[in-house]
């Protein structure tokens, strides 16, 4: 009986993620279901829904509980220079190769995958303005920053952000790239029209290319492993050759030194090695728009805070 019940709640559970995509377009295919079941069963026992055909039910009138639960779902948890050591290796180790590597007439492609609400795009800023000075790296690099979550864009478009969010950034770090706005700081404008924020799914539109520096930070953990090879196959294709590849502390690269050099395990820094790479889908364009030697570093926490 237990497991006859297992099989329709999983079927139950299919049918609300096939309602998902059909209403809002996000698919969930790709996304391991223990973690996925779990979130959705929190948002329900939140509102005091027992069933899934219920939750439905709730979502069809209601249309603020989807964004509810897609928050809980997505989990946007992001900060500035998030895990300060890793950005200290790349500061220190990958971006002088960068910039050695491309010549000085040429543009430094930037993307930042599963950005969230705008602070590692932002970080990723304020490390090539440190290193090149604020002029060039108006004149030369453009950082693409994407999310399935358009709620988080909006709020990655603004670039306010609350004092207790520049905690992360040393005083002369936070003074040179925001402006205070009230309550709330701004990033500043100049720097921001070079980050172009857009909805992109990386499990099914066709990935940003000719890339010098790819940095997806803890989001492949929520995938099932074939998920996680397609998108690896379109990040592969997404770099240029000795391109890099940067991942969070709870993602590898297994199986793929073929393709993959690895720079730092520790750190998951990796550089795309020399070769062809046919897409492996079909192309569709991701729609995207404009957003609006290092003096401190690593950012240090102001007093008190605990950045992550």
């Amino acid at each position: 009986m237990g497991q006859a019940r297992d099989v329709e709640t999983d079927e139950e559970l299919e049918q609300l993620l096939g309602f998902l995509r059909d209403a809002r377009g996000f698919d969930f295919t790709g996304y391991k279901r223990s973690s996925l079941g779990r979130r959705i069963r929190k948002r329900m026992a939140d509102v005091e829904t027992d069933s899934y055909a219920d939750y439905r039910d709730r979502l069809e009138t209601n249309a603020d509980e989807f964004n509810a639960l897609f928050n809980t779902i997505l989990i946007n948890v992001t900060s500035f220079f998030r895990d300060p050591d890793a950005w200290t290796f790349l500061q220190r180790e990958v971006v002088p190769e960068l910039l050695a590597d491309t010549p000085a007439d040429e543009e430094i492609r930037v993307w930042s995958a599963g950005c969230s609400s705008g602070e590692e795009a932002y970080s990723l800023a304020i490390m090539f303005a440190e290193a090149m000075g604020v002029e060039e790296a108006l004149n030369r690099v453009k950082i693409y920053a994407t999310d399935v979550d358009e709620e988080a864009l909006r709020d990655a478009r603004s670039g306010l952000y609350t004092a207790k969010a520049l905690e992360p950034l040393s005083p002369e770090l936070r003074d040179t790239y925001f402006e205070q706005n009230g309550t709330r700081f701004n990033f500043r404008t100049d720097l921001r029209r070079r980050v172009i924020f857009g909805r992109h799914d990386i499990t099914r539109d066709a990935p940003i290319s000719r890339l010098d520096l790819l940095v997806c930070r803890n989001a492949l953990m929520y995938f099932n492993v074939e998920a996680q090879r397609q998108i690896i196959d379109r990040f592969h294709f997404a770099l240029r050759e000795r391109g890099f590849l940067f991942l969070g502390k709870a993602e590898m690269l297994l199986n793929d030194a073929e393709r993959f050099e690895v720079l730092s395990m520790r750190q998951r820094a990796f550089r795309r090695r020399p070769g062809e790479a046919g897409p492996p889908y079909h192309p569709t364009p991701a729609k995207i728009r404009g957003g609006g030697a290092p003096r401190s570093w690593p950012p240090r926490p102001a007093a008190g805070s605990c950045a992550t």
